[in-house]
């Protein structure tokens, strides 16, 4: 077995939330109908929502908890008629083992180094070929060779660097064609992940950000990309399959970093596609989600070839805005 590799499929961040929770579960320190919400979750055991949302569906797939009318999940097996009980978890004797809280520390670290490496890598993708250079990435971050390693394991894995004959890590260029490739895999991938969405999609969040949208100011407007995020977040990774859910992470990864860094140079929102948002979360809140895939495959075509022409505006930037001193642009 190569050990730098099992070093990179340890436990993930909400497999460890997930075990601390269904320890509590199971030991009656979380009781039956305790309302769990994702902020204090992440508050108590010191994370982001992100991994919390993983942990708590996968402790819903384990019959440990159950959705119900209001936010969040009731402790307890789905069809338990329990009611809500809502409660500081601060007020409980909640307990994590020292062997979760151990893994939890030592993923906090590879993650957030992790993390942030991913999306200063992302980010560059919209400004030509950029070397990663090891000693440089360690020096910044403070960590061993051995991190870096495993973080550059773990990019290679999700398609966003390559390894040249020379041995050099190397995060290619966002191109007309990739970016064309990457939303008709969306297409393909996201109307589906809407449609297994139905029974967990958060539907009372998605009709309260549309009632504020409508109501607000274009200067207080949210933003595509914002939107976004809601969408993934209380809708799309919502299903079962958690395969497909990463899976659409790692295409939208580029898309979203590409985007953004874009943005911080100056070019404009796209306010016809904030609209076009509104129109899908309308299609859900309604539960019309037949209807909401068909909309949501029609709008990323539109959305590839907006990003395309917004892609092309960065040919002529000679001097990119890289933050960050590991990656340096592959013709130096």
């Amino acid at each position: 077995m190569n050990p730098r590799r099992a070093r990179v499929q340890t436990p993930k961040r909400y497999e460890l939330v997930a075990s601390a929770l269904r320890a509590n579960i199971v030991s009656g320190h979380l009781p039956p109908g305790l309302v769990l919400l994702e902020g204090p979750i992440a508050e108590w055991i010191s994370t982001s929502r992100a991994p919390v949302q993983g942990a708590l569906r996968i402790l819903e797939d384990e019959g440990h908890i159950h959705r119900f009318e209001g936010r969040g999940y009731l402790v307890g097996p789905p069809g338990s008629a329990l009611a809500p009980v809502r409660r500081d978890l601060a007020k409980f004797k909640l307990a994590i083992s020292n062997e979760i809280d151990s893994g939890l520390q030592n993923r906090g670290l590879w993650e957030r180094v992790y993390e942030e490496v991913e999306a200063a890598v992302a980010a560059c993708l919209a400004f030509g070929d950029f070397r990663i250079v090891e000693a440089t990435l360690g020096d910044y971050y403070g960590v061993s060779r051995t991190v870096v390693r495993d973080v550059l394991a773990r990019l290679h894995e999700r398609g966003l660097v390559t390894k040249t004959q020379s041995s050099h890590w190397v995060a290619s260029a966002l191109t007309a064609q990739s970016v064309r490739e990457r939303f008709a895999l969306r297409q393909l991938l996201e109307p589906e992940a809407l449609r297994l969405s139905a029974e967990r999609a958060d539907y009372d969040r998605l009709r309260r950000v549309l009632r504020e949208e409508r109501r607000s100011d274009p200067e207080g407007a949210a933003s595509a990309e914002e939107l976004d995020k809601i969408l993934m977040e209380y809708c799309l990774s919502r299903g079962p399959n958690r395969q497909l859910i990463e899976l659409i992470n790692q295409v939208r990864l580029p898309l979203a970093a590409a985007s953004r860094a874009l943005t911080k140079l100056g070019l404009p929102e796209d306010r016809i596609a904030t609209r076009e948002y509104l129109t899908l979360f309308d299609l859900i809140g309604r539960r019309s989600l037949d209807a909401a895939a068909v909309y949501w495959r029609s709008h990323l075509t539109m959305l590839a070839e907006k990003n395309l022409a917004r892609l092309k505006l960065v040919a002529v930037i000679t001097d990119p805005p890289i933050e960050v001193p590991y990656l340096t642009p592959q013709d130096v």
